[in-house]
């Protein structure tokens, strides 16, 4: 069944809504220009008040690889996902100092990229139209990958139930989709939630 991520952790009150709201999932964004960025010393503050059940997933871009490995070795994180142009090697490396899973980003506009989200030796693959824009992907050209994949770009209430029922991704990623005036709503985040539950239970 279909999981859920809420990315863009970044206040006590987010916190406390997920831990209420229990998806499988969270994000925190390490890359400084986003509207959402955190400071390593403020995820972990949340990450300590965090539901042991939920497991924090932290995003960067073209980061420094020791950067990286510290946060996921420090428990900040749980997961890793890399939204920039990490290659290959960049992955491989990562692995040598961490074991923390890795979930590689790749931008999904032409058949050429789903057979490099295919081939990837990432850990989970997510699919997304960019950098956080909030624009939704090629739902045809995403249901030619076989493998499971985080579903991003653009979902919200209106068209989550409608993705999970044509795609049936390993799990939904949602951040600008479930806010309001720049900030988390606690609302729309248990609506995103209720709706995904429901659809996969129904499909």
């Amino acid at each position: 069944m279909t999981k859920i991520k809420l990315c863009g952790m970044t206040r006590k009150e987010d916190i406390a809504a997920v831990n209420e709201i229990k998806p499988e999932y969270i994000g925190f964004v390490f890359w400084k220009p986003s509207k959402r960025y955190i400071t390593p010393e403020a995820a972990l503050e949340l990450k300590k008040a965090l539901d042991d059940n939920i497991r924090a997933v932290g995003v960067f871009v073209n980061e420094d690889i020791e950067e990286v490995a510290l946060l996921a070795n420090r428990g900040i994180i749980d997961l890793i996902q890399l939204h920039g142009d990490e290659d290959d090697d960049y992955i491989s490396r990562l692995r040598r100092l961490t074991d923390k899973p890795i979930i590689r980003a790749i931008r999904i506009v032409t058949e050429e990229d789903t057979v490099k989200a295919e081939n990837s030796p990432a850990d989970h693959i997510l699919l997304d139209s960019g950098k956080g824009g909030g624009k939704v992907i090629d739902w045809d050209l995403a249901a030619r990958i076989k493998r499971p994949y985080f579903l991003a770009g653009g979902l919200n209430i209106e068209n989550v139930s409608e993705a999970i029922e044509k795609l049936h991704p390993y799990a939904v990623d949602v951040s600008s989709g479930i806010e309001t005036d720049g900030h988390k709503d606690p609302a729309k985040m248990r609506e995103f939630s209720s709706i995904v539950h429901r659809t996969r239970v129904s499909s």
